[in-house]
């Protein structure tokens, strides 16, 4: 029998919990921010440095540079932080999906999230083409996630939504899109009708957010472009990079997927018995596409997407499938790195390379169209792909045509790669644990 009052006892006494774990919640979210936000500096720096090398040494420094920086980096990973591989978004989704609490652990700890730092600055360092947008997940997920661990025996669905807020900021921090970075938990880490109704991913992000903007101010991450796309004409180019972003983006994702279960022949057999040596041919690689491009494909990519976006630079017209090759080797080497950053320049450059094609539309807007239309077939979150390129140029008046070539470029996509890329590399985390992809 319950005495009266007896759940306003239990309430009361309830408080102080919830209030803890609120303010867990919060400093979590903010230290999401402060993290992601020195991360964002050092990998500048990370790819000043290679660059002030290659002005001091020649053209031929990344010969030298790049294989030695990505066999580090792989033996590192490999000895020291093992986990720590690849973009990291696929971890987060494969520890979303988890509820073993060792297991979770194993992909989200202090010392991977330490190691995707460093690792991912160390690639820059040495010319790769990766982006820190994706580890920036999967340390925004680490840090989340210790805090959760607070609790002796915190609650599975508890520590999911931690991990899921965190990948969440990590995105919102990383290109200072909060929209964004609300969506990207929703289409592409969760899938799950839970994240639309939590206000804890929002909360996150918001915070984390406020948090960015103290620090670095209100910039917008590929400059402001008022350009837009009139009716009539000029939407053939929705058709055309929805058409050239799907295609690229289906095949590239089918490569990686294809190769996260073994790379066939010869190859297959190097990075099984020789990973080192195999790392040491691929920054061979890296260093001749570098070299074809003169020198436009090293690193994120950032610079030539904004300086296409705002129509101030030219790019060789080969820059859209050097950036792509030089992606797929970096990733194919085993170093930790994500695909945000690159992918977003190889759309950029796509859409570049076809703006002859449609004189009805503005150069400017066609380079927004592929960027979002490569994404959206990398990635096969369409939504994400849309509201991400939105924010980032500040443009809402592209609203529209950026939603439909992204809807129309995943549905190409799809033609070539039936899962999405991330899903697709988290099930082979899960398969590794020995846990069945729900």
């Amino acid at each position: 029998m319950n005495r009266p009052g007896g759940h306003v006892l239990r309430r009361a006494r309830l408080a102080p919990k919830l209030w803890l774990r609120q303010a867990q919640f919060w400093l979590g979210a903010i230290a999401v921010a402060l993290v992601i936000v020195a991360f964002s500096h050092a990998s500048d720096a990370a790819q000043a440095l290679f660059q002030t090398l290659l002005g001091r040494w020649g053209a031929y420094a990344p010969f030298a540079i790049s294989p030695a920086g990505l066999v580090l980096s792989v033996w590192l990973t490999r000895r020291i932080f093992p986990g720590a591989q690849g973009s990291g978004i696929p971890q987060v989704i494969a520890a979303i999906h988890l509820s073993d609490q060792r297991t979770i652990s194993a992909l989200l700890s202090a010392r991977i999230a330490l190691g995707k730092i460093l690792l991912t600055l160390l690639g820059l360092a040495a010319g790769a083409s990766i982006g820190r947008e994706g580890p920036c997940v999967q340390v925004g997920a680490s840090i989340m996630d210790a805090l959760s661990r607070l609790d002796r025996r915190p609650r599975p669905h508890l520590r999911r939504a931690f991990i899921l807020a965190g990948g969440a900021a990590g995105v919102a921090a990383a290109f200072n899109t909060p929209l964004a970075g609300i969506v990207f938990a929703i289409e592409e880490l969760s899938h799950s009708f839970e994240a639309r109704t939590s206000g804890t991913t929002l909360t996150a992000v918001i915070l984390g957010g406020i948090t960015t903007l103290a620090l670095v101010g209100n910039y917008t991450y590929f400059g402001m472009t008022s350009v837009s796309l009139a009716l009539g004409p000029g939407w053939l180019a929705v058709l055309a990079c929805s058409l050239a972003g799907g295609l690229a983006g289906g095949i590239f994702s089918a490569v990686l997927v294809r190769a996260s279960r073994g790379l066939p022949g010869p190859m297959g057999r190097l990075v099984m018995r020789q990973p080192i040596a195999f790392a040491a041919l691929c920054g061979v690689l890296l260093a001749v596409i570098g070299w074809l491009g003169d020198g436009t494909t090293y690193g994120t990519g950032y610079a030539q997407a904004r300086h296409l976006v705002e129509g101030s630079a030219h790019v060789p017209w080969d820059f859209p499938f050097l950036k792509l090759a030089a992606t797929v080797i970096s990733y194919l080497s085993g170093i930790p790195g994500g695909i945000f950053a690159p992918s977003l320049a190889v759309g950029a450059g796509i859409g570049k390379l076809l703006a002859p094609l449609v004189p009805g539309a503005p150069a400017a807007a066609m380079v927004l169209l592929g960027m979002v239309g490569y994404f959206a077939g990398v990635v096969q979150a369409p939504i994400t792909a849309a509201v991400i390129v939105m924010e980032m140029t500040d443009n809402q008046a592209m609203t529209v045509p950026l939603l439909a070539t992204a809807m129309l470029a995943f549905a190409i996509s799809r033609s070539f790669c039936r899962r999405p890329l991330y899903g697709a590399l988290a099930e082979r985390f899960l398969v590794a644990l020995g846990r069945p992809h729900p």
